[in-house]
């Protein structure tokens, strides 16, 4: 069972983004923060539910959620910023939208950097234990999956309505056989025997 937030007596969000391993497409992080009598039997980690449960879930969080936002950072700026970076930029943009602004942050994992003196607490896990991670986690992956899906028509190749741009043997043989296009990070392995790049 799931609490549903680390700090009852405060405005918390919850935060978590999805598709950091991925080798293409963006890494998208969602804040949301949920009201004091909300609860949900199927809520939980999005890894853990199918598809279609997700895809159920997320009109229900937006719609009950006292606030929600969502942002993805694209691949130019995660070649840039590296994906660490780039994960902790997408879940501050996100809770940037939140209204009203949060009194405390909780995080899913282990990295994060101040935002605007609010204070944080990282869970490790944390979207399998608190409701409001797991609401984030799944919105989260819902918007990435359906960027994914919109870009595969693109490159129907690559089988990103499948994959969602994660490094399976069937994307990386299309990025062996077909190269890669520009949605794909470059700053990522992109193929087991690639080398470094001699940089003089």
């Amino acid at each position: 069972m799931l609490t549903l937030k680390l700090n009852p007596d405060l405005i918390e969000c919850g935060t978590d983004e999805a598709g950091r391993g991925c080798l293409a497409g963006p890494v998208t992080a969602a804040a949301i923060i949920l009201p004091n009598d909300f609860s949900n039997k199927i809520l939980n980690d999005s890894k853990q539910l199918s598809e279609i449960k997700r895809k159920s879930l997320k009109p229900l969080l937006e719609d009950c959620s006292i606030s929600y936002g969502v942002t993805h950072i694209f691949m130019e700026e995660i070649d840039k910023i590296n994906i660490l970076n780039a994960s902790i930029l997408a879940m501050q943009r996100s809770i940037k939208q939140l209204k009203p602004q949060p009194e405390h942050i909780i995080v899913d994992g282990n990295k994060f950097k101040p935002y605007h003196n609010i204070p944080h607490t990282c869970v490790i896990k944390g979207d399998g234990k608190y409701l409001n991670i797991a609401a984030a986690s799944v919105l989260a992956k819902t918007y990435r999956d359906e960027f994914m899906e919109k870009i595969h028509e693109e490159f129907p190749m690559y089988n990103w309505k499948k994959n969602k741009g994660y490094p399976t043997v069937e994307h990386r043989e299309a990025i062996r056989k077909y190269g890669i296009t520009k949605y794909h990070r470059k700053s990522f392995r992109l193929l087991p025997e690639q080398l470094m790049l001699d940089l003089k």
